[in-house]
């Protein structure tokens, strides 16, 4: 696997970082997409890893970070993890509840969702197949609270945007694959996890436990060893049971 290229974007934690490691782990040399936070010494410290910082909420940073590298030199696979997750209580004025909505979509939406075209259009051009997993959430299939709707909607949308790339592409050699986490134990969670607890998030669901940022990152790296390419368009639920499909 070590001619494999991936690229992960939100890779300085959580999820991301964990994906990077398997990646690396399994023999892909890794491209890391980062914004403000640090990335792990433990992954600058990887040989076959590198990094490149691009504000996803800003269309001109990615354009003239990402888009180059994604048309003229695509890697084997495009990992959209990065998003944010924002308070946006129906309660706000217009102007701030709107500020929210626009915030997260930009981000979760139509960022991954441009970075994905150009990765299309790249492995068209070079002739070559490629991979789209888009890291969603189960948000996306049962709903958030009221405050968190801008990110439901957003990950609903990249589902959706997922399975149409997949219906048009799967035959041109792009597939793309959906991941629907539940509560994931990392640090976007915490705040749930604070007011809540781990038992009162996992009440409804068949563990006791929060899924691990490892079992998404195994699934990932599944997916992108480019093993099942029939799958393309699928969405794979890892929620704990909180809900099943």
């Amino acid at each position: 696997m070590a001619h494999k290229k991936a690229l992960v974007t939100g890779a300085s934690k959580g999820i991301g970082e964990v994906i990077c490691s398997q990646l690396l782990q399994k023999g892909f040399s890794v491209i890391g997409i980062k914004n403000r936070s640090s990335i792990p010494d433990k992954l600058l410290n990887q040989k076959e890893f590198s990094v490149i910082q691009a504000d996803l909420s800003n269309i001109d940073s990615i354009s003239l970070s990402l888009k180059p590298l994604l048309t003229q030199e695509p890697p084997d696979v495009i990992i959209n993890n990065a998003g944010i997750f924002i308070n946006g209580d129906m309660e706000l004025d217009d102007d701030e509840w709107l500020s929210v909505w626009n915030q997260t979509m930009q981000v979760n939406l139509t960022s991954s969702s441009l970075l994905s075209k150009w990765f299309i259009q790249g492995c068209i051009q070079s002739g070559r197949e490629g991979i789209i997993i888009n890291i969603a959430s189960r948000a996306a299939y049962r709903g958030d609270l009221q405050q968190y709707a801008a990110y439901a909607a957003s990950k609903g949308g990249m589902a959706a945007f997922t399975k149409s790339i997949a219906r048009d592409f799967s035959r041109k050699g792009i597939f793309a694959y959906t991941i629907a986490p539940g509560f994931i134990k990392t640090e976007m969670a915490e705040e749930a996890i604070n007011q809540f607890g781990e038992k009162g998030l996992m009440q409804n669901a068949a563990f006791d436990e929060m899924t691990t940022p490892v079992e998404v990152a195994n699934l990932v790296t599944w997916l992108s060893e480019g093993q099942v390419k029939h799958m393309s368009g699928s969405t794979f639920h890892i929620n704990g049971g909180s809900y099943m499909v």
